[in-house]
């Protein structure tokens, strides 16, 4: 099973591209895990070293990040 961690800040932007993707996606083929980063700041830290530098994003299991629209850079989401 393929893996993708979707991380997002949850603007208005993001919940979009959540929903979007959820209705796209095949999860009887995809673990999918999502990530909010603005309660889980602990882990922006590992998001960036991702390659993650805005949200909403996706990062899939073979490292490549898919950046969805543009909701809030990091800078934005570290407050």
């Amino acid at each position: 099973m393929k893996k993708a961690t979707f991380y997002h800040a949850g603007c208005p932007v993001c919940v979009s591209a959540e929903q979007e993707l959820l209705n796209l996606l095949d999860l009887s083929k995809i673990s999918l895990e999502t990530v909010h980063l603005g309660e889980e700041k602990h882990q922006i830290a590992a998001a960036e070293a991702l390659g993650v530098h805005s949200v909403p994003a996706l990062v899939l299991d073979n490292g490549a990040v898919l950046h969805i629209n543009h909701g809030a850079s990091m800078a934005e989401v570290k407050g």
